[in-house]
């Protein structure tokens, strides 16, 4: 006789065997997960954009300082020291909000590594050649910010030594037309490498919307 008990088991494998089958039919596709992974990355570099408005005021009043320093020359060398100070105190500040900046770019790329595996399960000829253009585009972003941050650091740093020639009584006017010269010459350089930047996060986002409407995902360009 057919024992009762073996057949209970027997139609509970069958029912998790079904269950299996079910979510591998109906869980995401590999369109969902790169939408969520790359709405993930959107996440993560929240405090990216957070440092934004604070470092452009931290630059004003920093440029202002070095104004004041160059009216007053070096016949009032007490104030010009007071001023270089608060100087530094404000370059210090910048490179803390930039490393903060850098942390959360650097998690997001991280976070946006993990598409590789979900683009190789795309199908769809098309749809794979976007994604593959998307992780492209997103992939020379990422460089051109960990080289934007580089020459930003290395501006921070001659900053710091400008500020620190400033407070020695016998400067010469050769050592700070050097100093600055050097210092024009590396922010030239950080406003190009930041125009690539941006122009690559343009590019980028456009091409993931391009993408969400190919993969039909329904989302709206404000959820960017």
């Amino acid at each position: 006789m057919f024992n009762y008990k073996h057949k209970r088991i027997i139609i509970l494998f069958i029912s998790c065997l079904f269950v299996t089958l079910l979510a591998g039919c109906f869980g995401p596709s590999p369109e969902e997960k790169i939408y969520t992974t790359l709405e993930e990355v959107v996440k993560l570099e929240g405090d990216f954009e957070k440092q934004q408005a604070p470092l452009l005021e931290l630059e004003k009043k920093e440029s202002e300082i070095y104004n004041q320093i160059i009216d007053l020359g070096m016949d009032e060398f007490n104030k010009v020291v007071e001023l270089s100070k608060e100087a530094v105190t404000l370059v210090e500040d910048r490179e803390s909000k930039i490393d903060s900046e850098y942390e959360s770019i650097m998690a997001s790329k991280k976070e946006f590594e993990s598409i590789d595996e979900q683009i190789e399960q795309i199908e769809d000829k098309d749809l794979l050649e976007k994604a593959n253009q998307l992780k492209k585009t997103m992939d020379e972003r990422y460089s051109a910010y960990e080289e934007l941050y580089k020459l930003y650091k290395s501006s921070i740093t001659l900053d710091k030594e400008l500020y620190t020639m400033l407070q020695k009584e016998d400067l010469s006017i050769e050592d700070l037309e050097a100093q600055t010269a050097k210092i024009n010459e590396t922010y030239q350089k950080v406003m190009e490498k930041n125009e690539s930047f941006n122009k690559f996060t343009e590019q980028y986002n456009q091409e993931k919307m391009d993408f969400y409407k190919a993969a039909e995902l329904n989302v709206k360009e404000t959820d960017e």
